[in-house]
This record gives C-alpha cells, sequence and structure tokens, in this order.
C-alpha cells in the first residue's frame, strides 16, 4: 500500500470527506455535523484557511494521482515567531486516517510528510497536541520522536 499513497493540498470538494472524517472515532463523533449539504461554517472555515499562506490542508490519498480515495487529513500551522531569532515553528492539528486503514503505517508517512514540508518551510520545531484520552495516539507520536515537554492548557470560549 505504501507506494499507493499520494500526498497533496487539500481543495474545497474534499471537504465532505475531510468532515466525515473528524467524525470517524469515538471523540470526533461528538462535536462534528455530517449533515449534507455541509454546514456554511466548515465552508467558511476552509476558505479562510486556504487564503492563509500560513495554513497548509494536507490530504493524503490512496490510489492514482487522479481520482484516489481520500484516506487522510492533517492541517498544519506556521507560526512566525520572535522568539529563537525569529524562527517559524509548526503546529500539527486535526490528524486523521480513515478508520478501516488505522494500523497499516499511513499516519507515520503522513507525519514524515508533514515534516518534510516544515523542513522546507524552514521550521525549526513542529508542536501538536492530542486529548489525553487518546493513550494509543500519544504512543504512535512518540514513537515518531515527539516528546512531551510542555504541558498544554486551554480556555474554551463560547462561540
Amino acid at each position: 500500500m505504501d507506494q499507493d499513497l499520494q500526498f497533496r493540498r487539500a481543495q474545497r470538494a474534499d471537504l465532505e470527506a475531510i468532515v466525515a472524517m473528524f467524525a470517524d472515532d469515538e471523540l470526533g463523533r461528538l462535536r462534528e455535523d455530517t449533515s449534507l449539504p455541509l454546514n456554511q461554517k466548515y465552508t467558511t472555515a476552509f476558505e479562510n484557511i486556504d487564503g492563509d499562506d500560513n495554513q497548509y490542508l494536507l490530504i493524503t490519498e490512496l490510489g492514482g494521482e487522479q481520482g484516489g480515495e481520500l484516506i487522510g487529513f492533517l492541517q498544519i500551522t506556521f507560526i512566525p515567531t520572535l522568539s529563537r531569532l525569529g524562527s517559524t515553528r509548526a503546529q500539527v492539528e486535526s490528524v486523521r486516517v480513515t478508520s478501516r486503514l488505522r494500523g497499516m503505517g499511513i499516519g507515520t508517512r503522513m507525519m514524515e510528510e508533514t515534516i518534510r514540508i516544515c523542513r522546507a518551510r524552514g521550521c525549526y520545531l513542529i508542536q501538536l497536541t492530542t486529548d489525553i484520552k487518546r493513550q494509543k495516539t500519544r504512543q504512535f507520536y512518540e514513537a515518531l520522536g515527539f516528546e512531551t515537554t510542555h504541558h498544554g492548557m486551554k480556555l474554551m470560549l463560547e462561540s
């Protein structure tokens, strides 16, 4: 399967499949809306992200270069900073692999591609968070060399 993976930037036409992938796990199904037509909030968010040069929506497809099956997704945000001599860091969010293909090395290939993209962009580090309920996910990232160096905190704002 490894040789059949293709990576590319997300397009508007991918949005329904991306949202379905978000809802394809125990936590995501509680917070996503997969009804069709898609909630306009997803389209607005996609357009805002797609129009921002500091965002990269990575699609992983299985199959040929054209018309392959969308099986993975993640978002990279490039954060220019003043610290570390004005360097750039990358924040990785929303990493998903379709449930029927998890555990087959696709996530590893996606993260390798993410590392390649971030290096090419001149990033000095990649950071990410994972829900503390996702023990296997934390182990996956540790196996790739990620270390727990900080404690993340959130303040949920009403929208």
